[in-house]
């Protein structure tokens, strides 16, 4: 999720475009706000009783105050962007997956595995919902958090390798217990993240991000468990619905065949370069028998 420090001009536009439309989409609520603050001053108080209730004047009065500024997070990822000369990993396509599933969904719930220079940026895209992010690399966090203090950070110790990947791909192929439905935190299933904070398992996530931790040596964590605990958790989504699902650097060998394997290839609904999206149903919608994976 920590991007390698390159320049790309149509990602940063894209970017600036974006959060300038969520300025331009508040700056309109406010002066809609204010010509209905306009025309009911123009009401006679018995026309304004029958029409509004009593406090609507004290409602447009304080949104007169308030709906003229946008937030402090969407103008601090619009000076940052605007400046940075480093950009996410992610190309301008492949971000514009994820954008689009977020311009509907949001304000949502949204988890992201890694923390990195787009964080700020995801967390604007869903301004008014609450997005976590998941990261294996204390410093790391420290130096994002003093940067970037609003956004919500979390610690994550992975115990898997890979190295390991092959005998965890059969480990969870061949294990009743890694298909059967529950919440992560208490299966049995080696890939099972355990460790995570409890406001992880305990939220219903309308998106999961696959971004981290690290997977491009024999030595690093890997994207096995994370991948692996992102389906699971849409496949116990409490109520029924959807968890949009999206894995990157699926051109690596682990991030492809996890991912086909466990938020399952029939569950793919698009590729951009090397970011997947899943559209995983939940398992909990009184579907008991519904299998693991589409047949």
């Amino acid at each position: 999720m920590r991007p390698k420090a390159h320049q790309t001009l149509n990602l940063k536009l894209l970017i600036v475009a974006v959060l300038v439309a969520f300025f331009l989409l508040f700056v309109l609520r406010s002066n809609f706000s204010t010509s209905s603050t306009s025309s009911q001053d123009h009401l006679s108080p018995s026309s304004q009783s029958l029409s509004q209730p009593k406090t609507w004047s004290e409602i447009n009065k304080d949104c007169s105050l308030t709906c003229t500024k946008i937030p402090p997070s969407l103008s601090q990822a619009l000076i940052h962007y605007s400046t940075s000369s480093i950009t996410p990993q992610q190309t301008l396509k492949e971000i514009s997956v994820s954008a689009r599933v977020l311009e509907k969904r949001s304000p949502c719930n949204f988890l992201v595995f890694g923390l990195g220079h787009d964080s700020l940026m995801w967390s604007a895209l869903n301004h008014g919902g609450r997005t976590i992010f998941l990261e294996e690399d204390e410093a790391w966090i420290e130096q994002i958090r003093r940067r970037f203090p609003t956004l919500e950070s979390y610690h994550v110790s992975y115990d898997s390798k890979v190295n390991e990947a092959e005998n965890l791909m059969e480990v969870g192929r061949g294990s009743p217990e890694c298909t059967a439905l529950g919440d992560p935190r208490y299966s049995i299933c080696q890939l099972a993240l355990k460790g995570l904070p409890s406001e992880v398992y305990e939220t219903k996530w309308d998106l999961i991000m696959v971004d981290a931790p690290t997977g491009y040596h024999d030595e690093a964590p890997g994207r096995m468990t994370a991948i692996y605990t992102a389906g699971m958790m849409a496949r116990n989504r409490e109520g029924g619905g959807e968890t949009d699902v999206f894995v990157h650097d699926v051109n690596r060998v682990v991030e492809d065949k996890f991912s086909n394997a466990f938020l399952c290839d029939k569950y793919m609904i698009q590729q951009e370069g090397r970011l997947r999206h899943f559209t995983i149903p939940s398992h909990r919608d009184g579907a008991f028998d519904r299998p693991f994976c589409p047949l």
